[in-house]
């Protein structure tokens, strides 16, 4: 009994150190349509669908409040909509600027394979825009076995556990507790716990953490584990059964996870 897929997150986990490529945008398009909001608010649903994601902070009761205000009326499915096209379109010009593999990635990948662990991985990015990540992902040497899109599960993305159940098929994946989902925001936590498999936050570099790699080299020691030991927090409070400082932790982790498998299996005999 031991771990035989492991499904990665993109943005923030696999390339993109600090999920800026969507962030960025966020901030943008809400700008332009009179409504200022913080990074912290435009980071809160991330790893969404980026159309629920619009959603959800248009549901924040600040941004309805200011929303409602500047425009002298409550946000509506059309301005969702609006605000979604714009997003696109901003974000596919800047896109495969933000694809480069964060450090210990490509190392770590090679490491599973080795291993006979199959890579799966999930976003909350659509077909249209993974076709431009995943191209330059793998001219810069990362690539992994399989994709899927919320496009492709009816725009079901993350807290929906279908992203993760179509890649256990794709896979052959045998059973949910020979799983593990890495990600680095609570949505990749959520859809991990709601698809029944190892949900692994990874800190540095992610989405919650909020920093580029230059602010995150830039703190001292001191100050840079004060920010990992407040994302650890978010991510257990999440749910996550284990989290690891960055990627090079992983192959151990999975060995830690498939020994207590077979302890597990061994109970259940006794």
């Amino acid at each position: 009994m031991k771990i035989e897929t492991v499904i990665l997150d993109w943005a923030g986990t696999a390339v993109d150190f600090g999920c800026f490529a969507p962030v960025n945008v966020f901030l943008t398009i809400f700008e332009e349509a009179g409504v200022t909001v913080t990074l912290e608010e435009a980071r809160k649903p991330m790893g969404m669908l980026k159309i629920d994601h619009i959603r959800t902070m248009l549901e924040m009761p600040r941004i309805k409040a200011e929303w409602h205000r500047v425009h002298g009326q409550s946000f509506t499915e059309k301005d969702v909509h609006v605000l979604y096209n714009h997003f696109e379109t901003k974000l596919m010009e800047s896109l495969a600027n933000y694809t480069d593999p964060i450090q210990h990635v490509k190392t770590t990948v090679q490491q599973l394979r080795d291993a006979g662990i199959r890579i799966g991985s999930t976003t909350g990015y659509t077909d249209a825009m993974m076709e431009v990540v995943t191209k330059h992902a793998a001219d810069k040497g990362y690539q992994p076995d399989f994709l899927v899109t919320p496009t492709q599960v009816g725009d079901k993305g993350r807290p929906y556990p279908y992203m993760i159940f179509r890649n256990m098929e794709a896979l052959g994946s045998q059973a949910t507790k020979q799983v593990v989902k890495v990600g680095d925001t609570t949505s990749d936590i959520k859809e991990a716990l709601n698809a029944g498999v190892w949900a692994v936050g990874v800190i540095i570099g992610s989405s919650e953490m909020g920093l580029s790699e230059e602010e995150f080299n830039a703190l001292s020691s001191e100050e840079q584990q004060q920010i990992i030991a407040k994302t650890k927090c978010v991510f257990e409070e999440s749910g996550a059964h284990y989290t690891i400082e960055t990627m090079a932790e992983l192959p151990a982790l999975i060995e830690t996870i498939s020994a207590r498998l077979n302890v597990d299996r061994q109970l259940e005999y006794k």
